[in-house]
């Protein structure tokens, strides 16, 4: 189970401040596949890593886990409280706003066409 948030933070960060996966690997005294592992969700840093990470970045933790942080650097002013949500068929877990929570209920209260019409307003594809 991962959280969705750390994992595209940590690959927007490591871009935003043209780093290799090798450079931060050795920041964090890991492997690079480690720390690749990190970015594909397939583990998740240890609270030593996170505080490194989160120095390295100039992020607080609650920045790095639970808001988004993109690559100008520029970190989301949207504030908790975050519901927690978990994707179901890979368990990763989702940190959500009020306003996403009060959006996906309307969602699921649509109809059909309306559902189709916020699909092509968002550019997503109908999931099976």
């Amino acid at each position: 189970m991962s959280n969705i948030q750390l994992v595209n933070n940590l690959l927007r960060l490591r871009k935003a401040h043209n780093y290799t996966q090798q450079q931060i690997s050795k920041m964090l005294n890991i492997s690079r596949q480690a720390y690749s592992n990190y970015e594909t969700s397939k583990r998740t840093p240890d609270l030593d890593s996170l505080i490194r990470l989160s120095q390295i970045y100039h992020v607080s933790l609650d920045e790095l886990v639970n808001q988004s942080c993109y690559k100008d650097g520029i970190i989301n002013e949207r504030k908790g409280p975050y519901t927690a949500a978990m994707e179901i068929e890979s368990a990763d877990t989702l940190y959500l706003t009020q306003e996403e929570v009060t959006l996906i209920e309307h969602y699921r209260d649509a109809s059909g066409d309306d559902r189709r019409l916020v699909r092509k307003v968002l550019n997503v594809t109908e999931q099976n």
